[in-house]
């Protein structure tokens, strides 16, 4: 069955506006969604009825906010396939990945180790490492990406049969190239060779469905306000015995068991990683957002987002001058699909991508310019910057013929 787009366009608020007398056309979702007002709703009436402090007091508003709390933690543990004890509350996948780098990192890692990288990564999934490049001494090794996008498994399983690898950072989908690597094969590969893996769903999770279990992944994170939630609640799932052995990234309340004037014990998973007052209204909203975008089914969700970045493709692949990344070339257009999946990118040769997403934003249509927090991926295509057009559930085929439209008029102004 298909997506009732009309319908699932009436819960975003957002989406009812205008930008200069223009129709909002909103495709930038990879960098934020939009929130659809059961989330909205949901996060109002924690803040006008429950707001407590989670874990402190034993009045009834510290009661009910533990309750929904402890609630929104089962609802995500649930969604992904993790025990709730092994779902950490934070504040994004950037805190969750500092997490991962600076708490497991301190205990494993130590001069000469490797950590793997590919060239699709997110900042966020290279700079920890590379502050303990810095400090302690490790090695960055990267795995290169093939013309279509996808890494180098030849690369990879080479670099893992040296042993002196310790962890794989590969993200679920990428932020540029839409591109899904095979995180299953990827993860047995690295597990065989005693590494572990830490997988970066923060695009992934609002376009196919994701199993911690069936992945058999060390660690995973996102972030809610990728999945239509709030800002400021993110998820770093673990798995137990690796949680319990890390030490605290963060010292203050609600994360210690005792504290005397010489010493502290911490609490238990998965509190020994929360410390300080939690997001409650984020984490009842990230609740929410899970239990909205549980009503339509991921094979519906995936065959609607296919067929936009397969109109996108055809439509925009007929500008003079257009390239798409990662080859550029024009008989090889990306194939949305089992590959490709949420975003694509691309260069407009004489346009630079700041200057073409202001006229476009100025006409109420909007997409991201820049380097996407992939600037390694972008020094490897041997380009400044790019222009990304990423879709969600509430995007039609109409948005994207008025953005070829519009991308043909705005090239006419900046000629």
């Amino acid at each position: 069955m298909s997506l009732d787009t009309s319908a699932i366009r009436r819960q975003f608020p957002a989406l009812q506006q205008q930008i200069n007398g223009h129709p909002l056309v909103y495709l930038d979702s990879a960098a934020t969604a939009q929130v659809p007002m059961a989330v909205l709703e949901a996060m109002s009436e924690c803040e006008r009825h429950d707001r407590g402090n989670p874990h402190r007091g034993m009045h009834v508003l510290a009661e009910r906010a533990t309750e929904k709390f402890e609630s929104a933690r089962k609802t995500v543990a649930e969604f992904i396939g993790a025990a709730t004890h092994e779902i950490i509350f934070t504040r994004n996948a950037t805190e969750s990945l500092n997490i991962v780098a600076k708490s497991w990192g301190k205990q494993n890692v130590k001069k000469g180790d490797v950590v793997a990288l590919t060239l699709l990564e997110h900042h966020s999934a290279i700079v920890p490492w590379l502050q303990h490049k810095e400090d302690i001494g490790i090695e960055i090794a990267w795995v290169g990406i093939d013309e279509t996008g996808m890494p180098r498994m030849e690369e990879l399983e080479e670099l893992l049969k040296a042993g002196k690898t310790k962890m794989v950072c590969i993200t679920g989908q990428s932020n540029v190239l839409g591109v899904r690597p095979p995180l299953k094969d990827i993860i047995k590969t690295a597990h065989a060779s005693g590494a572990l893996v830490t997988v970066d769903a923060t695009q992934l999770i609002a376009h196919h469905p994701v199993d911690v279990a069936d992945l058999d992944c060390d660690f995973l994170v996102f972030s809610g306000h990728k999945l239509y939630g709030p800002t400021g609640i993110g998820v770093l799932y673990g798995k137990r015995k690796l949680l319990e052995a890390m030490p605290p990234f963060l010292g203050g309340g609600g994360m210690i068991g005792n504290v005397t004037k010489t010493g502290f014990t911490a609490a238990d998973i998965p509190q020994k990683f929360e410390a300080g007052t939690p997001p409650l209204a984020q984490a009842v909203g990230l609740a929410a957002t899970i239990d909205w975008i549980s009503q339509y089914p991921w094979k519906d969700i995936e065959a609607h987002e296919t067929k936009l970045i397969r109109a996108a493709v055809t439509a925009l692949a007929d500008i003079p001058d257009l390239k798409f990344l990662p080859n550029f070339a024009r008989d090889k257009v990306p194939q949305a699909g089992a590959l490709l999946s949420g975003c694509i990118s691309f260069i407009i040769r004489g346009s630079h991508p700041h200057d073409l997403t202001d006229v476009l934003g100025n006409r109420g249509i909007c997409l991201r310019a820049g380097h996407h927090c992939c600037q390694p991926l972008h020094d490897h295509l041997n380009i400044p910057a790019s222009t990304r057009v990423s879709v969600g559930i509430y995007n039609t085929e109409d948005e994207v013929t008025l953005l070829v439209r519009a991308i043909d008029e705005a090239l006419k102004t900046l000629a």
